[in-house]
């Protein structure tokens, strides 16, 4: 079982840098592959990006934050951290961390992941 904790959500202006968190509970967080999704009212959740258990050289974004948004991790602090560079208003939404088991079927699929966050808001003015 894995408890997941977004944090540094919030209100930035368009062009603007948000860095989100999301820290986990347990011994076997180096275990998962950790992403990214997020959502806006009266639509899906859509991924955003992914990291591998090592994160050193697997890692996946979504077209639209390609270049400007990076995903890592750090093992010894339980923590994966989303840095949202170049931010428009298209980005606002709810952002959700997600844990998958070694193992899954998708890095991009919400059916990849068996853990959830409660999710941060970020909001971006125009």
């Amino acid at each position: 079982q894995v408890h997941l904790v977004e944090s540094g959500g919030g209100l930035v202006q368009a062009g603007g840098s948000l860095r989100l968190s999301c820290a986990a509970s347990g011994r076997t967080f180096s275990t998962y592959r950790m992403g990214w999704f997020r959502q806006v009212p009266g639509k899906e959740r859509e991924f955003v990006a992914a990291i591998s258990r090592s994160g050193a050289r697997d890692t996946y974004y979504a077209d639209s934050v390609k270049g400007r948004f990076t995903i890592s991790r750090d093992n010894a602090k339980n923590t994966v951290y989303l840095q949202m560079n170049s931010l428009k208003p298209d980005d606002a939404a709810v952002y959700y961390c997600a844990a998958g088991r070694p193992g899954g079927s998708t890095w991009t699929g919400e059916v990849g992941y068996d853990y959830w966050g409660q999710g941060t808001q970020v909001t971006v003015s125009s």
